[in-house]
């Protein structure tokens, strides 16, 4: 038990405005998805690299947060504050799908209506702890270990990482955790050049084909965050918001590389866009400085909310596929009703910031950290 509660440090603002970039994109991204017929004419086709981007955002964040602090916190203290910034809205998460999950009954998922509430409920609880459900716990029809709210599925993997982090990995010199980075690195680009949708997409079900993708994924970009944070001389480069922006939208806005006969060229475009682009991005924007109170505040604002709107939209999510599925129309007749959407996203993810992440966290604080 520690008599001295750990003074947070500050943050990197334009990383979390980062963070809230991606997180919008991937808005737009699962909007133009309801409309694709595949991944090859998706729109926003790279939109699913925004999980890795998070991935390695994470590992440069949790290793600047503690890396030098494990001489005043235990693995329980740290288990705790993770718990506490990120459980909250995994909670909020599941019950705004289970609150949204009978709305969403269509063609898409015909057997929704058949779900009865008892079984619903159940997924909800289980979903709330963040422990996938098993396929035969699928109330919707996609394989997804968390059915009410599929991006679950990643933050199953961050608690992982996390674990590692602080069982094993933070105790790694950084030749140690270099030579790991190499070989998930490798791991990656042989997964993305293999894969026969020709890209990394995946990770959301519980079989070993998509544990191994959610591994696969998670152990390069959160670990190559942790080393980049251990060993870059961060510089400063002038405008780093506007450019690590406009890096980061042009990487997952990137139309899919290669066709169908040559898949493994935009599995490539993925693993390195992974491997070399993101951790530039990240060290152009942990480098800069925010200038001006506009840049000020969209950095807040974007960073604020970014982490809610990944954990919340997508239940809003389910039910504009599940009407595309139903109605057909083409994106120009559906684009008003794709805009509500995407604004709806945002206010409820600001909504559920303010109204019951902070309060929330703010109180567990007090309850839990107060003596720890």
């Amino acid at each position: 038990m520690q008599t001295n509660p750990l003074i947070s440090k500050p943050h990197y603002p334009i990383l979390d405005g980062l963070r809230g970039v991606a997180s919008v994109m991937v808005v737009a991204f699962h909007l133009f998805e309801a409309h694709s017929t595949s991944h090859l004419d998706q729109v926003i086709n790279h939109g699913y690299l925004a999980v890795d981007f998070f991935f390695l955002l994470s590992g440069f964040v949790v290793g600047y947060a503690y890396d030098d602090r494990w001489n005043k916190m235990n693995v329980a203290g740290f288990f705790k504050r993770r718990l506490l910034r990120l459980q909250p809205m995994v909670i909020i998460g599941m019950v705004i799908g289970a609150a949204l999950f009978y709305f969403q009954d269509s063609a898409l998922w015909p057997t929704i209506h058949l779900v009865p509430a008892w079984k619903m409920l159940l997924v909800m609880l289980i979903g709330c702890t963040l422990i996938p459900v098993p396929l035969s716990m699928d109330i919707r029809g996609w394989q997804e270990m968390h059915p009410l709210n599929g991006p679950g599925w990643s933050l199953f993997f961050e608690y992982i990482a996390n674990i590692l982090y602080a069982l094993i990995i933070r105790k790694f010199s950084k030749l140690a955790l270099s030579i790991l980075v190499f070989l998930a690195a490798c791991a990656l680009i042989q997964l993305a050049v293999t894969n026969s949708s020709g890209d990394i997409i995946g990770g959301w079900s519980l079989d070993a084909e998509q544990l191994r993708i959610g591994f696969t994924r998670v152990m390069y970009p959160f670990f190559a965050g942790l080393l980049l944070n251990r060993i870059a001389k961060l510089v400063y480069v002038k405008n780093a918001f506007l450019w690590s922006s406009l890096l980061i939208i042009i990487i997952l806005a990137m139309p899919r590389v290669g066709d169908n006969q040559h898949l493994w060229m935009n599995g490539l475009y993925d693993s390195l866009s992974i491997i070399f682009i993101f951790p530039i991005i990240v060290f152009i924007g942990a480098g800069g400085k925010i200038i001006g109170k506009f840049s000020s505040r969209l950095c807040k604002f974007l960073g604020d909310i970014s982490y809610p709107l990944y954990m919340t939209h997508f239940p809003l999510v389910y039910i504009y596929t599940a009407w595309v599925a139903d109605k057909k129309p083409n994106f120009n007749h559906a684009f008003p009703i794709a805009a509500l959407v995407f604004i709806s996203s945002i206010v409820l993810a600001y909504a559920s910031l303010k109204f019951y992440d902070e309060p929330i966290r703010k109180w567990l604080s007090k309850k839990v950290l107060q003596h720890s």
